[in-house]
């Protein structure tokens, strides 16, 4: 019998670590992947087709849209962004772990869309260090750090409707703790 996979929400404020976590985990686990988005927004320089995004028209977006191809999916900045079913599945069939590194509106669309999925959401350990956090990068002004503060505050209030609410204060245990939910997870589907 062939091992069954699964699909994970992994959702966070931004500046909690999402895709360092996944990073980290997919250093320790050779049965992870992440799924790649599609979107309407050209390519920026060293981005891969079917490696970044699958790089699609407003067209074909629309299409997929009206022939419910999407687990998710949002308009951000005048361009589509959202996660094709079928890559995704395919992934999941394969036995692999497809993870979904998604903002919380496009988790909870994923949620109702696909009830067996795990979802996870990466909390930050205080606001303190969210802020630390998003200084850190150095990406944004002052006016929009203030605002994904404003953004954080709501998302981590709808914390509840995750399975589980990971806190990133350390890497490594945010990573330990994530890979035994998988463990976990996967002994259910494969019982």
């Amino acid at each position: 019998m062939r091992k069954k996979g699964m699909m994970v929400i992994l959702s966070a404020p931004s500046g909690c670590g999402k895709d360092t976590v996944f990073r980290e985990i997919s250093k320790i686990r050779d049965d992870v992947c992440e799924s790649v988005s599609a979107t309407t927004r050209q390519p920026r320089d060293g981005e891969k087709n079917g490696v970044n995004y699958f790089f699609i028209t407003a067209e074909k977006f629309e299409d997929m849209i009206e022939k419910n191809e999407f687990l998710e999916y949002a308009c951000y900045n005048r361009c589509y962004y959202g996660t094709p079913a079928k890559a995704a599945m395919e992934m999941v069939n394969s036995g692999k772990i497809c993870f979904l590194i998604i903002e919380r509106k496009g988790a909870q669309k994923v949620m109702k869309n696909c009830p067996d999925a795990v979802s996870i959401f990466l909390m930050p350990p205080d606001m303190e260090t969210l802020e630390k956090r998003l200084k850190k990068r150095n990406t944004d002004s002052d006016e929009q750090i203030l605002n994904r503060l404003k953004i954080a505050e709501d998302e981590i209030k709808s914390s509840s409707v995750f399975d589980y609410v990971v806190v990133n204060n350390e890497l490594e245990k945010a990573v330990d703790e994530i890979n035994t939910i998988l463990i976990e997870e996967l002994e259910k589907r494969n019982a």
